[in-house]
């Protein structure tokens, strides 16, 4: 556990979501958050934001950017601060500031690596840029004091989350482990009525819930959704 961490939440835009994907009769729009972990040993940025798309997917998802460097800016930091970088996984609106912080260190899982670099995943500039430096990770690892990388396949196969082990209590940030922070606590209550033996029929639940619980986590943040998710029992 680290003495002292802080995080902070970056805007860096949003894009629209079309109707087909939605499962509703209307688009909606999505925000589009990174996170700044303020550790002893230095900065980690938690996913870059939107990167550059092809007409096609421009079209489709219609975003607005935010330039990272602003982003930090407003945050007191400039690009050249950042230690570490940590994408959730490698789809254009996750990753499209890495090529900014060539240099840096990525933390990725080899599985998610190796799906972007196949193809049809992500754009290949925002892979293989100047300076790309990738850390492949193999499952789970602390990577920091503190700092845990934990992964959450579901959205992507290589999906990751970072937990952030603090004295005031452990902070997830979930990525698109979930779209939304009420998809995850209906998943959290489906798994704590299981543990309880409510018979079945139950909502299914991911397995990597378990894991992540061993961390009695205090606060869960999202990619796509401003809410953050807490226990049912918790101080405000």
């Amino acid at each position: 556990m680290a003495s002292n961490m802080a995080v902070r939440r970056l805007d860096l835009g949003y894009f629209i979501r079309p109707v087909p994907e939605t499962g509703g009769p209307q688009p909606r729009v999505e925000p589009v958050l990174a996170y700044l972990v303020e550790h002893e040993r230095g900065l980690i940025l938690f996913d870059t934001g939107i990167g550059g798309a092809d007409p096609g997917t421009e079209a489709h998802y219609r975003p607005h950017r935010r330039d990272l460097a602003d982003a930090l800016s407003a945050a007191g930091v400039a690009l050249d601060d950042i230690s570490l970088v940590a994408n959730c996984h490698l789809h254009f609106d996750h990753c499209g500031g890495n090529p900014l912080l060539g240099g840096r260190p990525v933390l990725v899982q080899d599985v998610e690596l190796a799906t972007a670099r196949r193809g049809d995943h992500t754009f290949d500039e925002l892979i293989d840029f100047p300076g790309a430096s990738y850390e492949e990770l193999d499952g789970e690892a602390e990577v920091w004091p503190g700092v845990w990388v934990v992964p959450t396949p579901g959205h992507t196969q290589g999906h990751q989350s970072l937990v952030l082990r603090r004295p005031d209590g452990t902070v997830v940030l979930a990525g698109q482990a979930h779209d939304f922070a009420s998809g995850f606590a209906s998943e959290q209550l489906a798994r704590q009525a299981a543990l309880c033996g409510v018979g079945q029929p139950l909502p299914t639940y991911r397995h990597w819930l378990e894991r992540l619980a061993d961390f009695d986590p205090r606060r869960v943040l999202f990619a796509h959704d401003c809410s953050v998710w807490e226990p049912a029992e918790s101080t405000f």
